[in-house]
């Protein structure tokens, strides 16, 4: 994790070097907003993953607790879900209207 670290460090010492850095920061940004919400939809699935899995277990063992339990789950997948697009919407930011330029 520190090499990768400083490969990050390093390679960001050119982006902001020389007569190429407006082109550098746009790359940059793109692989960084790639990467991010990459990273944001495999966490929300293992999250929505992981809370219909709890629900369906819940309910197999009350099944009298399954209305209670399935809009609990629905609330608790709204707010995953929020996260990503949160994600998203900072994705946009960076490769529209990017603040480091």
């Amino acid at each position: 994790m520190k090499k990768l670290f400083l490969l990050f460090l390093a390679l960001g010492a050119f982006a902001f070097a020389g007569e190429g850095g407006k082109e550098m920061i746009q790359a940059y940004s793109l692989a960084g907003a790639g990467i991010g919400v990459g990273l944001a939809a495999i966490g929300g699935g293992i999250g929505m993953g992981h809370t219909a899995a709890a629900t369906i277990a819940g309910t197999a063992r009350n099944p009298g607790l399954g209305s209670k339990l399935m809009t609990t789950m629905f609330i608790a997948l709204a707010m995953i879900e929020a996260q990503v697009i949160y994600t998203l919407v900072i994705a946009f930011i960076l490769l529209f209207s990017n603040p480091f330029l």
